[in-house]
């Protein structure tokens, strides 16, 4: 059986999806973009700004579906441009310290024209 995971501490989808998916131990998340919640509007301009962003609705929905950022055993990065991947290699690695496998893929333009975008699987115990 599938559950939705939806929670206002994450930007609501704008189309037809949902924030993620549970199916029995596995949550899989749709892309995180770099919205305020609150506001709806994009945060920040540089890739370091829109990471945290993304890195913070991230942790909305985890903690929405009662997973941490430990739980995650898979992130698909998507960058526009490659040339930021130092820098958001920083912000990814202070909150995915368990490591989990990854994808990083510079793409040809993003939602909104957004500088970043990340979904994950993760694994609810």
């Amino acid at each position: 059986m599938f559950k939705v995971i939806s929670t206002e501490k994450a930007p609501a989808a704008i189309g037809p999806y949902s924030q993620a998916m549970v199916f029995d131990h596995l949550l899989i998340s749709s892309g995180q973009l770099p919205i305020d919640p609150a506001t709806g509007d994009f945060v920040g301009t540089t890739i370091e700004e829109q990471a945290e962003q993304v890195m913070k609705n991230i942790g909305a929905v985890l903690e929405e579906a009662g997973a941490k950022y430990s739980n995650v055993v898979k992130t698909t990065c998507f960058l526009a441009d490659m040339a930021d991947f130092a820098a958001f290699n920083e912000v990814y690695g202070r909150y995915f310290t368990g490591k989990p496998a990854r994808s990083c893929v510079a793409v040809k333009t993003l939602p909104k024209n957004a500088l970043c975008e990340v979904e994950v699987i993760v694994a609810l115990m």
